[in-house]
């Protein structure tokens, strides 16, 4: 919780401070919360403390610098597995998501190919590129991997991955919540059936870990990716849940001095660590808090620009169905509008037209062509990240902005005119 002298406010005006007159940058409204999050200060305090005091290595097992060190690596790795009711024996520590995903699904083939000729893996269209990408260097391998649909919502079919299933499939991976859309998939009823049928549940909860309710023993989760610098902690760190009962092997894919259970061998950066563990003790805390108030503003903000805008679509869940969408995610598409242009035209409000994974590309997003979404549409779409930070103020500035640039860029578009004048656009055959 914060201190009682520090209002909720004066918190996040510190943020601001910090950020704005500090490094001497102009003042900006910050909504890209599924890019990267600001720093909690009471993170920063705890890292300084590691940085400053306790610097010792944490493998150093002859003397106080590095007993105080791997104490504080060790209750790092309690506050990261309460969150998700997991051991705190099964947290290893990596650099972020991206490495637990390829520790975790490149580690499961590389044992199990032993023992196997054939491996199969199921994943969904809609993964992070760290999901997707590993798969697609796998296959170069001989693993067969299977790319399940989703609906227009974004949710993957339960019964469409027990379809998939094969005496060879050696995992299910699912994301928790994805990244451009916020959709909340089945985790639990993809859990139960994984344990049905032997089959490991490895899930990139990137986006999900410390904002919604997980539970690693009742969804039968048996690795997770998770990232540090989505819960308003610091960036290179992160951790990878592997489970040990009932155990889940997987071969190590970094070789060195053997740190984390053998599984990512390197030096533990103490203040990373520290970092991570103290952003996942306050998400914890305030998980109930920040959920409703982010819901509130998120509402407001959709309310304040579906009222003013024509045609404003809601992609993924187009209801505020808190069990299936993270409101912290919100993607609307303005038809005849260009997405980039209407960053440009608002450039100084962050926001994203697609994951900043993936932003540099000009192509259409891969998540919103796969519920369905014509190129043009999903060219149209703007995802409004919502966070611990953003203020009522902030999104009443960013909805009148957003606003005015869609109504002037429409004015200039021949597209929307004829729209307008009732011409069927779909009946027009273009030339070129």
């Amino acid at each position: 919780m914060l201190p009682k002298k520090i209002s909720k406010v004066k918190n996040i005006n510190i943020i601001k401070n910090f950020y704005n007159k500090e490094n001497n940058t102009p003042a900006k409204i910050y909504a890209d919360y599924q890019a990267t999050t600001p720093i909690d200060p009471r993170v920063l305090d705890t890292m300084m403390i590691y940085q400053t005091k306790v610097f010792g290595n944490a493998g150093s097992r002859n003397h106080s610098f590095g007993w105080e060190a791997e104490n504080g690596v060790e209750k790092a790795r309690a506050q990261v597995a309460s969150v998700i009711n997991a051991d705190p024996k099964d947290i290893i520590f990596t650099s972020g998501a991206t490495e637990s995903t390829n520790i975790a699904i490149k580690g499961l083939v590389n044992f199990k190919k032993k023992d196997m000729d054939k491996l199969h893996i199921i994943t969904s269209q809609i993964e992070h590129k760290c999901v997707l990408d590993t798969c697609r260097a796998l296959e170069l391998e001989g693993v067969e991997v299977t790319y399940l649909p989703v609906n227009e919502n974004g949710l993957v079919s339960v019964d469409d991955i027990r379809k998939n299933i094969k005496e060879n499939t050696i995992l299910v991976s699912i994301m928790a919540i994805n990244n451009e859309i916020g959709i909340i998939q089945p985790l639990e009823d993809i859990g139960n059936l994984c344990r049905e049928k032997n089959v490991t549940f490895f899930t990139d909860a990137a986006q999900s870990y410390g904002k919604i309710p997980m539970d690693v023993e009742k969804q039968k989760i048996d690795m997770m990716g998770i990232s540090g610098h989505k819960i308003y902690g610091p960036k290179g760190i992160g951790a990878l849940y592997i489970r040990r009962r009932p155990r889940v092997r997987i071969s190590p894919i970094i070789s060195g001095g053997g740190q984390e259970r053998g599984l990512r061998s390197g030096t533990v950066g103490t203040h990373l660590v520290a970092g991570l563990g103290k952003a996942a003790e306050i998400c914890k805390e305030e998980m109930e808090r920040d959920t409703k108030r982010i819901t509130e503003l998120s509402k407001f903000l959709y309310t304040k620009i579906s009222s003013k805008i024509k045609d404003t679509i809601k992609n993924g869940i187009k209801d505020f169905n808190m069990k299936k969408w993270f409101s912290g995610c919100l993607n609307l598409s303005f038809p005849y509008v260009e997405g980039e242009g209407l960053l440009m035209r608002i450039k100084d409000i962050a926001l994203s037209s697609g994951s900043a994974c993936t932003s540099a590309s000009l192509e259409p997003s891969y998540v919103l062509r796969a519920l369905g979404t014509d190129d043009e549409l999903a060219h149209s779409s703007i995802r409004f990240g919502i966070g611990r930070f953003t203020t009522k103020d902030e999104i009443k500035e960013i909805a009148n902005k957003t606003v005015k640039a869609v109504n002037e860029l429409r004015e200039l578009s021949p597209l929307y005119e004829m729209k307008n004048e009732g011409i069927d656009l779909k009946s027009i055959q273009w030339t070129n």
